[in-house]
């Protein structure tokens, strides 16, 4: 564990949104950015949220990435307590599959503004953060720089694996 402190903050609604915080977590890691997890709840912890939210920001926090899944009221209740930026998960869940968070979560009142990604989108939540915190901290501008390259590599080697079907020549991706 690192002695620096964390610029990010991942909440979690409940612990079955592990899977999400550890998804958060890998990506957080492989750009160097010190990260914390915790579980708070909206409905049946508010006044934890409260406190962590208001919080955060003094305690070197940057960004909070909240993860929730159903009525999804936790992105937009930490929003109501911090001017930190937010950015909401919403998970799979419940009858809707997640629909229901998504919703929530990108449909918020003027003036609590809550970025969100995709249902299930803990990777993006975290390359979002980054591409945050990269605004001001070289390293992670570095390293985030770094890690696009990669991916962008990765899919040109995955073009090799196309087989049995009609492929692009080479010179379509020449400019």
């Amino acid at each position: 564990m690192s002695s620096e402190k964390p610029l990010a903050g991942i909440v979690l609604g409940s612990k079955s949104d592990m899977e999400q915080a550890e998804k958060i977590s890998a990506i957080l890691d492989e750009l160097y950015i010190v990260h914390e997890v915790t579980v708070a709840s909206a409905h049946r912890t508010p006044e934890d949220v409260a406190a962590y939210s208001t919080s955060a920001r003094t305690r070197g926090i940057k960004v909070i990435i909240a993860v929730a899944g159903l009525s999804a009221a936790l992105p937009g209740t930490i929003a109501a307590h911090t001017i930190l930026p937010v950015i909401g998960v919403p998970a799979v869940s419940g009858s809707l599959g997640g629909m229901d968070a998504l919703l929530a979560i990108a449909q918020m009142p003027p003036g609590v503004p809550v970025a969100t990604v995709g249902i299930n989108g803990g990777r993006n939540a975290a390359l979002l953060a980054a591409r945050i915190i990269a605004i001001y901290d070289e390293k992670v501008f570095t390293a985030l720089s770094e890690w696009t390259v990669k991916a962008s590599e990765k899919t040109r080697l995955d073009r090799a694996h196309i087989k049995g079907l009609p492929s692009a020549p080479p010179e379509a991706f020449e400019i």
